[in-house]
């Protein structure tokens, strides 16, 4: 019986503009940049800059694995490779479980942004409609998806230079006092222990990049090209999430009214330019969250999809996940299944859906750093076409700001505390299958897949 296999149908700009859809830039301004400056005032422009020098040094070790592995199955095939069997299972359902709950997540904002548009429908409903038409739009070819995300795209880069024009054109304040009396949300000097915490936040606004690895089965020459896309992907992202958190920063009028708004942007936006400017850019944000649910869907079915080639499931499972279209060459079953899962998932608490998969990409992280060390002693990566500089800096580094994020958790009893509680359970109970049914059953059959056995584009 042969391996089942994806259409090769990508370049590295295809894959690229998949993953910058996935991370979202303008989701992640409007929604998760409020909450780095609600905890370090105008020191979050210190905080992202930290942020971003994590990201480099854990875009190195993303870059490094995935030109030695450029497999479907994304985090979870590596460190099977690089670790053993039982850490990459644990990992597996680790993603499994955050992966569509995010796409339920991220559906979530939609119906935020899309109020004005349609007052009255309940949010949950628009976000399982979105769920379930990114499905059904996710079965067709990956290079026509790769276009579909491309064009939202540019309307969210479009909304996010908008917005750093209206502050950095007309700024309230200088840079120079930005840099020198940072201030915060109290009125009183931005601490070093706030900007620390909130880096912490920063890093996940960065958070995505490395998910170009799941396009490795479908992007021609992907040792060299899932290196690059992932490297440029933090690249721009960093540069379209910076601009315009420093741009509303110095550029809002009252920084104790920023402060204390409900909704940080809109009250930059509408200040700055009007409340006509401030529907249509939270249209394009609408559009933004809709485009990362629909790359997010494609991100999960590739893991899905390679977890039932890998016989991860009950036979009847793994046939269905692995299924193949005939005429698209994508993994239908697994795309139309994960878009169902998360329109469900959408009339679940969105509070319950956040303690699940808060802290859970942190023990990937740091699975992925690991196994970079144990890569490199054991040879299983030295056939990479990429090497990352300065070895073993950026792992090492990395897993102490790993570290230090799982002690910030650990002091909030709120949300961090029971997340970190939730991940180590959903490890064990991932742990105890792979010990108690597959092991019992001859092992995880991982599936030989290389470059030549991937189908070629028609």
């Amino acid at each position: 019986m042969s391996t089942p296999a994806l259409r090769r149908g990508l370049r590295t700009l295809g894959t690229l503009l998949i993953t910058l859809s996935a991370i979202s830039p303008a989701s992640s301004v409007f929604i998760i940049a409020p909450g780095v400056v609600a905890g370090a005032g105008t020191g979050a422009f210190y905080s992202f800059v930290a942020a971003a020098v994590v990201g480099v040094f854990m875009a190195f070790v993303y870059a490094e694995l995935a030109s030695a592995f450029p497999l479907a199955g994304g985090e979870y095939a590596i460190v099977t490779r690089t670790l053993g069997r039982l850490p990459g299972f644990a990992v597996l359902g680790l993603m499994i479980v955050t992966q569509v709950l995010i796409v339920a997540v991220i559906a979530l904002g939609v119906g935020t942004y899309l109020g004005v548009l349609m007052p009255g429908v309940p949010g949950p409903v628009i976000a399982a409609v979105t769920c379930a038409v990114a499905a059904v739009v996710g079965v067709f070819d990956i290079k026509l998806n790769a276009w579909v995300t491309g064009i939202f795209l540019a309307i969210e880069i479009l909304a996010l230079i908008v917005v750093s024009a209206l502050g950095l054109l007309n700024p309230a304040r200088s840079f120079g006092e930005l840099l020198a009396h940072p201030v915060a949300p109290d009125g009183g000097p931005a601490t070093v222990g706030a900007i620390a915490i909130a880096t912490s936040v920063a890093i996940f606004a960065y958070n995505g990049y490395g998910s170009a690895v799941y396009f490795g089965e479908e992007t021609q020459d992907a040792s060299r090209g899932i290196a690059r896309a992932i490297l440029f992907a933090l690249g721009i992202t960093v540069l379209a999430e910076l601009v315009p958190v420093t741009a509303v920063l110095l550029g809002a009028p009252d920084l104790n009214a920023l402060f204390a708004s409900g909704n940080m942007l809109s009250y930059f936006i509408d200040s700055r330019g009007g409340g006509t400017l401030d529907t249509v850019l939270g249209l394009a944000v609408a559009l933004a969250i809709i485009n990362a649910v629909l790359a997010i869907v494609l991100i999960s079915s590739r893991m899905l999809f390679s977890s039932g080639r890998d016989r991860a499931w009950p036979s009847p499972v793994n046939r269905a996940l692995a299924a193949v279209h005939p005429k698209f060459g994508t993994p239908w079953v697994a795309t139309v299944g994960t878009g169902l899962v998360a329109a469900l998932l959408c009339f679940v608490d969105p509070k319950l859906l956040l303690v699940v998969t808060s802290t859970s990409i942190v023990a990937v992280y740091a699975a992925l750093c690991l196994g970079a060390i144990a890569g490199r002693r054991s040879g299983a990566t030295a056939h990479a076409k990429y090497r990352m500089p300065w070895f073993p800096v950026a792992p090492v580094l990395a897993l102490a700001v790993l570290v230090f994020v799982v002690y910030q958790n650990l002091l909030d009893p709120a949300v961090g505390r029971p997340s970190l509680i939730v991940t180590a359970c959903v490890a064990l109970l991932s742990i105890a299958y792979y010990v108690f049914v597959l092991r019992r059953k001859g092992g995880w059959k991982l599936a030989d897949v290389t470059e030549e056995k991937a189908e070629e584009p028609a």
